[in-house]
């Protein structure tokens, strides 16, 4: 079987991610909490910055998020329950993440992929012509839990 997702990277398609996500059930707060309590506003912090595909993506048994990220913008500091790995249609990021408890930064650009195991925390900045990338788990979505740290974020 061949995948094709080269359609992603065309302007057609894609709206902006729903900002009404503070209290998503999977999200919690570094303190154990979860992320609808925490001192930090969602919406703000990602209004304009994110857009998700309205293509329909069918790959069975492939649990998959396409997004478009605008130029420059920080995804908050965060770690998943679950191995992700992100691959870069257009664009670039750069991920500042740890490796054996040192700090460590990496370019991600078209055709490259980005492995970040389970409970490593993470940080995402879109390069200066942004990003669109497809993010993976090995699990369904509805099993990932995102755990977001205190960086990045507008405060409440």
């Amino acid at each position: 079987m061949t995948l094709t997702f080269g359609d992603l990277v065309e302007d057609a398609d894609w709206v902006p991610m729903p900002l009404d996500q503070q209290g998503h059930p999977q999200y919690f707060w570094n303190d154990g909490g979860l992320l609808r309590d925490a001192p930090v506003d969602f919406a703000t912090t990602f209004d304009g910055a994110m857009w998700v595909t309205t293509k329909p993506i069918d790959v069975p048994r492939f649990n998959r998020n396409p997004l478009r990220v605008r130029p420059d913008f920080t995804v908050p500091r965060h770690h998943h329950n679950v191995d992700e790995m992100l691959f870069v249609f257009a664009g670039e990021y750069h991920i500042e993440h740890y490796e054996a408890g040192e700090p460590q930064a990496v370019r991600v650009g078209p055709g490259d992929f980005f492995l970040s195991r389970a409970g490593t925390p993470y940080t995402m900045t879109a390069g200066p012509e942004g990003v669109t990338y497809i993010e993976t788990w090995p699990k369904p979505v509805r099993e990932l839990e995102t755990c977001w740290h205190d960086v990045g974020w507008v405060r409440r």
